[in-house]
């Protein structure tokens, strides 16, 4: 009898000390790159856009920084934060070659349409513009702001200054630093230094709304060492404004610039205790491009076949590192924003469909 009551309290012990949520993603950090190619992230330089001097016209500096002789090693020189560390400790959606599919599931295949649908989790037709328009629909970084733990621990960063229209941020709230604007009362060195840096680096020349990559990630680095967010939005938008100039060789300096960013925040993530092993990355872009012929690389939309494929990458605490996806169903833009609350223990529903999570993105606990 001792016996069984020793048993059984023992049980109860280890019970009450077990926690109720055993996912241990407390943070999640959401980055775009826009306009990104499946290709270019799967296997490296396209050579036919590489060695063309219309698209790249220093071929032989290209062909140093990012040509090899297999698609695994133009990956890596392209991308070294993805497939150094993403690939080993996380996983990668998107590569066709290998039966790994992932599409957008509005029609049009073009930036406002794509953010909406990753942010709200659902294809709007409505949206069917790059106009400035604040979203009509709910997303998931409204639904989380609307709770007392993520209230004013929200923040979006973006180069592209119609992101605060599709974050919606005069109806929610949420804290949206777009395009060219500047840090609102400047409290330390940096926010000044940064203040400073945005009224003298011009905007790009192919859209005076967008500004420098850099800036964007400076300031949304910046901003997270001071306030802790605990969900981040940074939207990288250099990638498809080069693109659209047909400009393939510096496209791939900016995209391997946005990894380089990637790997320093994760580098400062591990190094603070309220992200360190509690915070989930995830990886993605707004619409493919074309690939045949080469010169539809430039443009994307319904005329441009194919640039509704995109690719998904997701690196955290509770995924299991099953690394490069093989097979599997087709997965869907819209699946980002229940995936982003689902990993942070929430069920995203409000008045509009919103697609289903990526379970395998989720360790069965």
């Amino acid at each position: 009898m001792n016996r069984l009551l020793l048993t059984v309290s023992l049980i109860f012990l280890l019970s009450s000390l077990a926690p109720v949520n055993a996912q241990q993603t407390q943070n999640v950090i959401l980055v775009t790159l826009d306009g990104v190619r499946w290709q270019e992230v799967f296997t490296g330089a396209d050579s036919t856009l590489l060695f063309d001097p219309a698209y790249s016209p220093d071929t032989a500096t290209a062909r140093k920084f990012f040509w090899a002789a297999t698609p695994q090693e133009r990956r890596k020189q392209l991308f070294p934060f993805l497939w150094n560390t993403v690939s080993k400790e996380g996983q990668l959606y998107g590569n066709r070659l290998k039966g790994s599919k992932v599409n957008t599931s509005n029609p049009f295949w073009f930036s406002y349409p794509g953010y909406n649908e990753i942010l709200s989790g659902y294809a709007d037709e409505r949206i069917k513009s790059n106009d400035k328009i604040d979203n009509p629909n709910t997303t998931v970084l409204e639904f989380l702001h609307n709770k007392p733990a993520y209230k004013g621990r929200i923040a979006a960063f973006s180069s592209w200054d119609v992101i605060e229209a599709a974050v919606n941020e005069t109806k929610t709230g949420i804290y949206a630093s777009s395009g060219n604007e500047r840090i609102t009362n400047p409290k330390t060195a940096t926010d000044s230094l940064l203040n400073s840096m945005m009224s003298t680096i011009p905007p790009q020349v192919w859209d005076k709304t967008v500004r420098s990559d850099f800036l964007t990630y400076y300031a949304a680095k910046n901003y997270l060492l001071q306030n802790r967010p605990r969900v981040l939005f940074m939207q990288f938008d250099e990638t498809d404004g080069l693109a659209h100039a047909g400009r393939y060789a510096d496209d791939l300096r900016m995209v391997n610039t946005v990894d380089a960013f990637l790997a320093d925040l994760w580098k400062t993530l591990q190094q603070i205790p309220q992200y360190a092993g509690k915070t989930t990355l995830i990886v993605t872009t707004d619409h493919g491009r074309g690939h045949t012929p080469k010169a539809t690389w430039k443009g994307h939309g319904t005329k441009t076949p194919d640039s509704y494929q995109m690719w998904f990458a997701f690196i955290g605490p509770d995924t299991p590192p099953t690394g490069e996806q093989t097979g599997g169903p087709v997965l869907f833009q819209n699946q980002l924003a229940a995936t982003l609350a689902r990993l942070l223990g929430e069920d995203f529903k409000c008045e509009h469909p919103v697609g289903p999570p990526v379970t395998t993105v989720l360790k069965p606990y």
